[in-house]
């Protein structure tokens, strides 16, 4: 029984870094409620682009942007760990004895 679990866990280990690279491929897109700022990042939770209006570019507009920025940033980082969760359970199904804080 033990080796089956030790065997089960190492072939989850092995799902699970495979995986990661498949979550680099999964890119969520969040904009700012005014369209101004775009945000992309990978279900891994890195941000892989930034896109500012000219607009937003003016000295006038320091705190604005940073205000934005800080928003955009933590929603689509919200959006991307949800999709990551999402498809690490679909990856890790079946393979685990149901122990928490697992998966």
């Amino acid at each position: 029984m033990i080796e089956d679990i030790f065997s089960k866990l190492q072939e989850a280990r092995q799902k699970i870094e495979e995986s990661k690279k498949k979550l680099n491929s999964i890119i969520v897109e969040t904009d700012s409620p005014d369209g101004k700022i775009t945000i992309k990042a990978n279900a891994n939770k890195m941000i892989t682009s930034i896109e500012i209006s000219e607009e937003l570019l003016d000295k006038d507009k320091k705190e604005e942007l940073e205000d934005m920025l800080l928003t955009v940033i933590n929603r689509t980082l919200d959006e991307a760990a949800q999709n990551g969760e999402v498809e690490m359970k679909k990856i890790t199904s079946g393979l685990l004895p149901n122990f928490p804080g697992l998966v």
